[in-house]
């Protein structure tokens, strides 16, 4: 048979996402933070895109019953409401079937763009006032000035204060900032201690060891069981090995006690407080109230900027003859790329209330009652029940957060898997976790309970079968120590 080539028609079927899905996807799983974000990125690239006032009123509605009509117009609201349609996942019209066939003069139709004066107020921005944090190098730094040196000692000093870490250790050899600087290294160790006598007290140490000896001696501790406890037993210090101390220096074990707690009274990271580790602050997506016998889920739109199509374009879209045709394609398409963008802000916000809903639903003993009472929960139990995909609930629940009555919470915390009881009921992990974290605040320090026992307590009293690798887990993930060093003397 001989070989040819051939052109030949064929009609298939494939699922193709469109930009604006795309775009609708995106912004699903956006947080709260980065959706502001985003928006404020918008308002800058598309012009036709603008924020409203809280004072503007809304733009009458198209007339009609055009259903392209009607998503144009609730584009253009300055509020965003909860409309009553269906998730991301249902089928939209394209751009041009929403764009193309719109009714451009009522739909440009709004209230005259006002000014917003600011006054003649002339005081600075908020964050002119703001003073950045002194870093640990930066506060050292500061306080060499102050001290005498030979200059060779200052490069010493200042190559010193360079090899700091965040804790504040010296991370560097002494033999190496011996050669950089062309000295040698009893030079570098004389003003190494100088450097020692600056603060934070036992800054510029080599090791944890040398760090609390200079804290120590500072305060005026130069002998005795903690100094002792320090230059020789510090591995058994830090896994409470207080009777093995005790034997080894032949002293009472409430010696060993007191002097243990002397010394965790100081500082084991000396630059902590310079770390610069700014706190984090959740704001929450949600905002859970109860009232009566139920419970309203509200969305927390505080600082969302609030977009309609800008009115400015009006007479560039009805004025075909002082236009060019370039100028309208181009106001036509950021157009779209705006509708788009305000439709897709309005699903993310009813699917956001729609899957927090539902998750009411399925943990109201939580809501009622607390952590402890948690239920097992996927989310396909959520996408069944409010008809969407797994996925889009998966992104949905992504970097979101709900103010409970019982604090705030991520949407990822209400979904746990189940752990089976005696009677064959299921529990959710993060219950399990709770009634482990109540029965170690609850057991006595002296005699600290070991993970076996504490499995025996879940048992017998909750009816929870659990291996004790399996407390293990869960204690280290609620970062609690183990029952030898919670074990407390005294």
């Amino acid at each position: 048979m001989a070989l040819e080539l051939k052109q030949t028609v064929k009609l298939t079927q494939s699922l193709v996402m469109t930009p604006q899905l795309q775009q609708a996807i995106k912004l699903l799983q956006l947080s709260r933070l980065e959706l502001v974000n985003t928006i404020q990125q918008e308002l800058v690239e598309n012009p036709v895109l603008e924020e409203t006032l809280e004072e503007e009123t809304a733009p009458p509605d198209l007339a009609g019953d055009d259903v392209d009509a009607e998503a144009g117009a609730s584009a253009t609201s300055a509020e965003v409401q909860q409309p009553q349609t269906a998730e991301v996942e249902t089928t939209t019209p394209s751009t041009d079937e929403m764009v193309g066939d719109l009714d451009w003069e009522n739909y440009m139709e709004s209230k005259p763009q006002t000014s917003l004066s600011r006054g003649d107020d002339d005081r600075p921005a908020l964050d002119a006032n703001l003073t950045p944090a002194t870093s640990l190098t930066d506060h050292l730094v500061w306080q060499l000035g102050f001290v005498e040196m030979e200059e060779i000692e200052r490069e010493i000093a200042l190559r010193i204060v360079w090899n700091l870490n965040e804790d504040g250790y010296l991370e560097e050899d002494l033999d190496a900032i011996a050669a950089e600087t062309k000295t040698d290294v009893a030079t570098v160790e004389k003003v190494l201690m100088r450097v020692q006598e600056l603060d934070p007290v036992g800054v510029a140490a080599r090791n944890l060891s040398e760090c609390l000896l200079i804290q120590m001696r500072v305060a005026g501790i130069t002998d005795g069981l903690a100094v002792r406890m320090v230059a020789k037993h510090l591995a058994g210090l830090q896994n409470h090995d207080f009777r093995g101390i005790a034997r080894a220096e032949n002293v009472e074990l409430a010696e060993v006690a007191a002097a243990a707690k002397l010394i965790g009274s100081f500082e084991p990271r000396p630059g902590r407080q310079y770390a610069g580790d700014e706190p984090v602050y959740i704001t929450p997506d949600i905002f859970v109230h109860k009232l009566g016998d139920e419970y309203h889920v509200v969305l927390n739109e505080d600082g969302m900027p609030k977009l309609r199509v800008s009115a400015a374009y009006r007479d560039v879209l009805a004025n075909k003859d002082g236009n060019g045709k370039q100028t309208r394609e181009y106001v036509r398409e950021k157009l779209r790329s705006a509708v788009w963008l305000i439709k897709s802000i309005h699903q993310r916000q009813r699917t956001i209330v729609r899957v927090m809903e539902s998750i009411i639903r399925f943990q109201r003993g939580f809501f009622d009652k607390g952590p402890e009472h948690l239920r097992p929960l996927n989310l396909r139990d959520v996408a069944d029940d409010i008809g969407m995909h797994e996925s889009t609930v998966s992104r949905v629940t992504t970097n979101k957060y709900a103010q409970t009555p019982h604090g705030v919470f991520e949407l990822k915390f209400f979904f746990n898997s189940s752990i089976r009881t005696a009677d064959g009921d299921g529990i959710a992990s993060e219950s399990v976790k709770e009634k482990i974290l109540q029965i170690i605040k609850a057991e006595d320090t002296r005699n600290p309970l070991s993970d076996q026992k504490i499995a025996e307590m879940l048992s017998t009293e909750s009816s929870i079968q659990i291996a004790r690798r399996t407390v293990t887990k869960y204690r280290e993930a609620l970062r609690i120590l183990s029952s030898t060093r919670r074990k407390q003397i005294g």
